[in-house]
């Protein structure tokens, strides 16, 4: 197939062309930037410039690659575009990834009914933000929480309106979890070798990872399958904070982290961050195992962590 792949130069992206370049797929990849025509290139990609905030821009990108599918990777969360995680001030750090899945997503739909391209496959999120009643692993059923009233409830809404949109244009959304691996984990390991990364009250709060090499398996699969739904994309092993972060911090070489009660990492770090490593919930993988017949190369963090790390 020919497959456009929005934001093709982002973390997932120099994972998820090369998979599909192997598996014979012909793929025109972005990047808002010429400076990045080299690498898409060296991944095996046909590079284009594009601004996901420019209709124009995406829908002359998207004619010109007459694609049989777009997979929306766009997002700008990366250190080198808005600094590092910024949980207390959550809504100016996520600000440009915001706009990307409200405007962005939006624009992308618009350009692939323009140029009757039939199927959409974009990048959603499940890590620890499952709704906080019941059980600490959520399914598909379960709806995502909405965050209401922290610096997190523009970026959640965004998560809504992405997916609201994707699935009534018959496409499909993949939920990653955190994702970790080549240039991804080593910022989250300078944090906890800082003793920046603080277990916060009983660290009860779940989280869901996902290796970055995973997140582009299961997306070529989705992308192969012309999938249609929500799928819960992340590896076999939910867990509480009190569990994964000291194993990240072992694996990175680090003194164990520093325990904070809930009210002091508040006031340093904001609602948001207490919410997730406090009442955070996980996610299950049982639907994009049986209907995508994914299986993660890295079916656990612990693992995970040691080889990245190691």
């Amino acid at each position: 197939m020919r497959v456009f792949v929005a934001g093709g130069a982002g973390a997932v992206g120099r994972h998820l062309v090369p998979q599909l370049v192997a598996r014979g797929h012909q793929v025109t990849a972005t990047s808002t930037s010429a400076a990045r025509s080299g690498l898409l290139a060296e991944l095996g990609a046909e590079p284009a410039v594009m601004d996901g905030l420019d209709a124009g821009s995406v829908r002359e990108a998207v004619a010109r690659a007459r694609p049989d599918v777009i997979v929306h990777q766009m997002t700008a969360i990366s250190p080198a575009h808005t600094g590092r995680p910024d949980f207390r001030h959550f809504d100016r750090w996520f600000a440009p990834t915001t706009r990307l899945r409200t405007e962005g997503t939006d624009h992308l739909l618009a350009a692939a009914r323009e140029s009757g391209v039939p199927h959409v496959v974009a990048q959603g999120y499940a890590s620890w933000n499952g709704i906080r009643q019941g059980g600490w692993v959520k399914t598909e059923e379960d709806p995502l929480d909405p965050l209401e009233g922290t610096a997190a409830q523009a970026a959640m809404a965004a998560l809504r309106h992405l997916e609201a949109a994707v699935l009534e244009a018959g496409g499909a959304v993949v939920r990653y979890g955190g994702l970790y691996g080549p240039g991804v984990i080593e910022d989250q390991a300078e944090l906890v070798r800082a003793r920046k990364f603080p277990l916060v009250g009983g660290g009860t709060g779940y989280t869901s990872w996902l290796h970055l090499e995973d997140a582009a398996g299961a997306t070529v699969l989705a992308v192969e399958q012309k999938a249609r739904g929500v799928f819960n994309i992340a590896d076999d092993e939910p867990a509480p904070a009190a569990a994964w972060l000291p194993h990240l911090a072992e694996a990175a070489g680090a003194k164990k982290p520093l325990k904070v009660p809930a009210w002091a990492a508040r006031l340093l770090a904001g609602e948001v961050a207490v919410i997730m490593m406090t009442q955070g919930r996980g996610f299950s993988n049982a639907k994009a195992k049986r209907e995508l017949g994914w299986q993660p190369r890295h079916p656990s963090w612990r693992e995970g962590f040691r080889e990245e790390l190691g």
